[in-house]
């Protein structure tokens, strides 16, 4: 019986998307549930599995296309193809049948890229992922590879006296345009287009630069008594919760206790209208293969310091595997992002509208500072407040600031909630 395949039902703010990867081939057998084909949204990659036991029987949106809301991909024949179990596909190794059949690994997008991008065969190439599938580390392994040969090759190329056992100099040919490696002293240029995400991030980088009249404050955190407390607890608090204790959820709590404080700092401009959020619902960017992103922590007024840690794990490796959910991403009334973990010392982040501000947290340093009256090193943050100027003045930005300098410098506080 032939059904439908269709795309995701996209949500108001997403328009459409494009065909990322088919997983699956016409004819091919596929068991229910069984991933089919990747949508790529200006927001997260978008999974179709197979409603039923059967195969493809015609696809009729190609990789690269673009696709709407609930658009016709392909038609599926269900109850076609013989499906094999596993115990079948073990009998058959184990006599050599299909013996010579080298399937071309599944891969997600960011491995898929990869392989593009520097030519590699990912036929026979072995996946550490789930279900044998190539993930992005594996092509880099092979990347690293195919270089170390490279150099060895050019290396004896250098050295003419070298012999090769059994061989007479011979030397492997030039590598063709598109190898792993570009050609010593080459011009190539690539030109590739943007991916959905990319394009998003971009136009709302420049929706923020136009439409806000951003202005950014500084100020510096010392970060000792947050290391300190984390210090004496961490074995005791990953014990009992099953997760270790980071600096996000010290900054989102006292990010959080700031905003009750400054509630311009957690609304938005609608129009000629400000809305006042009456919740608190924290971005955290996260930075991945594709792009930026930022799930939200919804309600992090009501979460303690493991919830966070835990969900803000949870995001990473979602948004690392592309598993992030479009309701990941919808809302938020404040943003953190940490250019830290990258080195940075300091920067201006950027609004991500229609928030009114973002708190930029950098690289952990120490530094000499002066303490009564002597200088000593702590360990110090630089700390970056971007601001919509419409709607919030210098004089609450800087104090917003200040009011999280002094819950993580007194993490205390945000346990006694004073």
């Amino acid at each position: 019986m032939a059904s439908e395949i269709k795309a995701p039902q996209f949500p108001e703010s997403i328009v459409d998307g494009i065909v990322a990867v088919w997983h699956k081939r016409l004819g091919e057998p596929v068991v229910r549930d069984e991933l089919l084909v990747d949508i790529e949204t200006d927001k997260v990659v978008l999974e179709v599995v197979a409603p039923a036991d059967g195969c493809l029987k015609q696809i009729l949106k190609t990789e690269g296309e673009t696709i709407g809301s609930l658009e016709l991909l392909a038609l599926f024949d269900e109850g076609a193809g013989a499906v094999q179990s596993k115990e079948e596909q073990s009998v058959q190794a184990l006599s050599g049948r299909g013996k010579h059949e080298i399937a071309q690994p599944t891969m997600g997008p960011a491995a898929r890229r990869m392989v593009n991008e520097y030519g590699i065969n990912p036929v026979g190439l072995e996946g550490t992922g789930k279900n044998g599938r190539l993930t992005k580390e594996d092509v880099i392994k092979q990347v690293q590879q195919a270089e170390s040969k490279e150099a060895a090759v050019e290396d004896l190329a250098a050295r003419p006296e070298l012999k090769v056992v059994g061989q007479q100099n011979s030397i492997p040919p030039t590598p063709a345009a598109g190898s792993v490696s570009a050609i010593a002293g080459s011009r190539e240029e690539r030109r590739v287009p943007m991916t959905r995400l990319r394009a998003r991030i971009a136009e709302r980088l420049m929706q923020a630069k136009n439409q806000t009249a951003m202005l950014t404050t500084f100020n510096e955190v010392n970060m000792k008594p947050a290391m300190d407390m984390r210090k004496h607890y961490r074995a005791d608090f990953e014990k009992h919760h099953g997760v270790k204790l980071g600096f996000m959820s010290f900054f989102v709590r006292a990010s959080v206790e700031a905003l009750k404080r400054f509630p311009a700092v957690n609304a938005s401009i609608d129009g000629n209208d400000v809305v006042y959020h009456g919740y608190y619902d924290i971005g955290v960017a996260v930075s991945t293969d594709r792009g930026l992103v930022v799930p939200i922590l919804r309600d992090a007024d009501q979460k303690n310091f493991a919830e966070i840690e835990q969900q803000t794990i949870d995001f990473s490796v979602k948004a690392r595997d592309g598993k992030l959910a479009l309701e990941n991403m919808m809302g938020g009334t404040f943003t953190l992002s940490n250019g830290g973990v990258f080195g940075s010392l300091l920067s201006t982040p950027i609004i991500n509208p229609p928030q009114t501000a973002i708190l930029g947290m950098h690289k952990i340093q120490d530094r000499p500072v002066a303490v009564d009256g002597q200088v000593v090193i702590l360990p110090m943050m630089y700390l970056a407040l971007s601001y919509d100027h419409r709607l919030i003045d210098g004089k609450e930005a800087v104090q917003f600031l200040a009011t999280i300098k002094d819950f993580v410098e007194d993490p205390a506080r945000l346990l006694l909630d004073i």
